[in-house]
């Protein structure tokens, strides 16, 4: 079997989400990815190998052959050369050695080196979690599915009721563990600090469950973007501020000291990662979660909402086991907290809704076979190799951060500091995210893949974002962007009204985003940068429908061309200000360029 079978498999849109190729209101995708085994693989893919196969309506023809085709070969064959020629000329800065052919290796990021130098301990836990796991259903066969069903099934039950005491089975069993190790997971991570993280999440489970229900919504979008700003001002709520305040204003000098120092004592038991507060903004994407699902789930309940669509419980695609609320005793305090603390999601996602955690935790996902988890595991090495490849070889990340008088490098060398900087980000995101959705997809869960297209894979700014970050995107939409009103559903708000609309909203929408990653200045410009360079494409949307263009394909392929280039640059210089050099050293970048071209 050809080499190029298995890459097809490997690098096919089903292995890495299966969400990229079913419908979403259809059942959950049983398709089975190629098999690793050659005399297994089918031989065409389910293609038609005839030369007579007819051109999908739509779509353009083939230009492989054309001059047109030929002279993009030629530019790639040179230019592409030549960016990574300037890139790697670039002095080294650093001092860490490195693996690969005795380079050195930039690690001066700080929020990728906190993975990359644990990747080793990151990957004994893939392995023990699972293997724990295993030893808890041993060690309590009774919340074993198989035991639940030959023990409480009657001969006269009937298959619908023997499926479901399985499935309850499964649920009690998985969440039991998932909240035992969970615990664990935490005060390993945070020490003492973990009980600062069950008192803000146990104040949250109050709000939505003991406040009158109109006042949740305002109540959790309250509280949660308070604890944001809180945390930050605060600093994690050190427990030597909590001493001072303790301490009796009429003590002498020297109790100060001994209070200070209990408080200091506590605070020393920080655990893995003392400041708690930095990743747990994600954290709280979860808690508004709970809160709102439990908000709607009022308004339609679990068992009619089956009834109605006549869904099958076990094979509920992916938007129904988003909309379709949990039954009212599953929105529990022992559910909530197994949820916002499960392990292998905890620490940076990718988001998965309480709906849908309930739902998978009952009912395993189908979507999730052997074959699809070592392929996207195989993915995820791919993506670390090119990731360590990138940081022994080119060194933008050390030069942006050293921030070097930039008039000593010529334009192009410039233009290659911005470009690469922002791949860099994309796979400083993307790794971390992909390590933490395969431990979730060994463990039986599977979270939307985050990451979908990098920046020069995709001309449209709008489909950028959507696929940035594509789990909090899609919360975002739930959650606050269609509540705000979307673009406009009626007919008093479509046209260019929709759109103002449309465009407020996503205003708002990353004013929410900025804050939430950091409270910091920069992170607010890039967030506003983001909505102002949407606005080009929105406007030559109007400007150049596609509609219009049909009989002038070329014509409106080389405005889309054009479009790209612009779309491509704007990402960069909101991303160079948001995560990399900030607003000053995006200035000095652009004075550089335009300087040296003077």
């Amino acid at each position: 079997m050809p080499i190029s079978h298995y890459v097809k498999s490997l690098f096919s849109l089903d292995t890495l989400d299966t969400r990229f190729t079913s419908s979403q209101g259809s059942r959950q995708s049983t398709y089975e990815p190629p098999s690793l085994e050659p005399a297994k693989a089918p031989l065409n893919n389910g293609l038609s190998a005839s030369k007579g196969t007819s051109q999908p309506e739509g779509s353009s023809r083939a230009r492989w052959k054309s001059p047109e085709f030929a002279f993009y070969a030629l530019v790639f064959l040179v230019a592409i050369p030549l960016m990574f020629k300037s890139a790697y000329e670039f002095e080294s800065l650093l001092s860490s050695d490195g693996w690969i052919f005795g380079r050195k290796v930039d690690n001066s990021d700080q929020q990728y080196a906190g993975f990359r130098n644990n990747i080793p301990y990151l990957l004994i836990l893939l392995f023990v979690h699972p293997c724990l796991r295993k030893l808890f259903q041993l060690i309590h066969p009774s919340l074993q599915p198989e035991h639940v069903t030959a023990k409480n099934q009657k001969p006269t039950d009937t298959a619908a009721v023997g499926s479901n005491s399985e499935a309850n089975s499964r649920f009690d069993g998985r969440v039991s563990f998932d909240l035992y190790f969970a615990v664990v997971y935490l005060f390993a991570l945070h020490g003492s600090s973990a009980f600062k993280v069950l008192l803000i999440l146990y104040i949250n489970f109050m709000l939505a469950t003991r406040l009158k229900h109109y006042y949740v919504p305002a109540a959790t979008w309250t509280f949660n973007i308070g604890i944001l700003f809180a945390n930050e001002l605060c600093r994690g709520y050190p427990y030597a501020g909590f001493a001072r305040l303790l301490r009796p204003w009429s003590d002498v000098a020297d109790s100060h000291s001994s209070s200070s120092n209990w408080g200091s004592y506590v605070d020393s038991y920080g655990g893995l990662i003392p400041r708690w507060e930095i990743l747990f903004n994600i954290t709280v994407l979860r808690l508004i979660s709970f809160n709102l699902d439990y908000y709607w789930s009022s308004s339609q309940s679990n068992d009619n909402a089956l009834e109605k669509k006549q869904l099958d419980p076990s094979a509920l695609s992916e938007r129904n086991r988003v909309d379709i609320p949990a039954k009212p005793h599953e929105y529990s305090f022992r559910n909530y907290l197994a949820y916002t603390l499960y392990a292998p999601l905890y620490l940076t996602g990718p988001i998965l809704t309480f709906n849908d955690y309930i739902s998978q935790t009952r009912y395993p996902p189908k979507s999730i076979t052997p074959t699809r988890t070592i392929l996207y595991g195989v993915r995820f090495l791919i993506s670390l190799l090119t990731m360590e490849l990138m940081l022994h070889f080119i060194y933008v990340v050390a030069i942006s951060k050293a921030q070097p008088a930039w008039e000593l490098y010529s334009p192009f060398q410039l233009s290659m500091i911005g470009y690469f900087n922002l791949h860099i980000i994309w796979l400083k995101l993307l790794l971390p995210w992909r390590f933490f959705r395969l431990w979730a997809l060994i463990d039986g869960i599977d979270p939307p893949e985050n990451m979908v297209r990098c920046m020069s894979d995709n001309y449209s700014t709008l489909a950028f974002w959507r696929g940035w970050h594509r789990s909090f995107n899609r919360w975002i939409i739930r959650y606050i962007y269609i509540p705000l009103g979307g673009s406009g559903g009626g007919r008093a708000t479509q046209g260019k009204w929709g759109t103002v609309r449309s465009i407020l909203n996503m205003l708002a929408v990353f004013t929410f985003v900025a804050l939430w990653h950091d409270i910091q200045l920069r992170l607010l410009i890039w967030g506003w940068l983001v909505t102002l360079f949407v606005l080009p494409e929105v406007l030559a949307g109007y400007l150049f429908p596609k509609r219009k263009w049909q009989e002038r394909k070329d014509a409106y392929r080389f405005i889309c061309g054009v479009g790209a280039v612009g779309n491509v640059l704007m990402m960069m210089a909101a991303n160079l200000v948001g995560f990399a050099v900030g607003l000053d050293g995006l200035k000095g970048l652009v004075h550089g360029m335009v300087g040296s071209y003077s």
